[in-house]
């Protein structure tokens, strides 16, 4: 095989993979023909999705991943390599977020947002993109958020990661040009997903409220986490030669009565 041509079989890792966007990207990797290994802190909740694929004829693993634990990411690597062989794709798609006011937000909270979504993306790059430099092929897709360009208020720390990671993918983008790796940013917008869904319910109610009143909801739309793993099948399906990134995927507005 060329070096400047896709392999027929390119397992993909997924991260935060045990709900939401991430759960649903596995299902739709898998759909396209990818070996999917799925990778989170819940990892009975991973094995579940996993076995729904196998049931529907794909092929797909789950181990526990913690992209906050150099260990946890190290042992999930070695132990995907020996179910799948090389890994070809990886999505860093593990988050946190948690409603509050910058004023009342610990240094150590803010400091677990940034670890797991900032730190955790960085260390996925370390573990998987080496390999792929050296066999010169691959994909890395990093999942963003819209509160990377629009910052939301009482989500400050989960803003901040957000802003910091497409400074991060934006340095990689350049540092691997040349290399055959593609490193791409998708970026949602407001997507229904299990992120939120442990708040307060008060709190839950202040922060899409503030929205409204900085013009970040302009309608009541959101988007299913389908749409964002379809956006991300494309972009790893692109063929050699073609790099898509970034791409912004948000909620089409109610139609308007006439």
């Amino acid at each position: 095989m060329s070096k400047y041509a896709q392999p027929d079989r390119r397992p993909a890792v997924i991260a935060g993979a045990s709900s939401g966007i991430g759960a649903e990207t596995a299902r739709a990797l898998a759909a396209a023909g990818f070996p999917v290994a799925l990778g989170a802190r819940r990892v009975e909740q991973c094995e579940e999705v996993a076995a729904e694929i196998r049931s529907a004829g794909g092929e797909a693993v789950a181990h526990r991943l913690d992209v906050s634990d150099d260990d946890s990411v190290a042992e999930f690597a070695a132990k995907v390599a020996a179910d799948l062989g090389e890994v070809e794709v990886v999505i860093s798609n593990a988050a946190l977020i948690g409603p509050g006011a910058l004023l009342q937000t610990t240094p150590a909270r803010l400091e677990r947002e940034l670890d797991v979504n900032l730190l955790g993306p960085h260390r996925l790059t370390r573990t998987f993109v080496p390999g792929m430099v050296e066999r010169q092929r691959g994909d890395i897709v990093f999942v963003s958020s819209d509160v990377a360009v629009r910052a939301r208020p009482f989500m400050g720390g989960y803003s901040a990661s957000k802003s910091g990671l497409e400074g991060l993918v934006a340095s990689l983008q350049m540092e691997l040009e040349g290399t055959g790796v593609r490193a791409s940013v998708v970026r949602p917008g407001p997507t229904w997903s299990e992120m939120g869904m442990d708040w307060d319910a008060e709190a839950a109610a202040k922060v899409l409220n503030e929205w409204v009143k900085w013009g970040h909801a302009r309608h009541s739309h959101f988007l299913k986490a389908r749409a964002i793993a379809d956006a991300i099948t494309v972009v790893v399906s692109a063929p050699r030669g073609v790099h898509i990134s970034p791409v912004d995927v948000n909620p089409e507005a109610p139609l308007e009565e006439l």
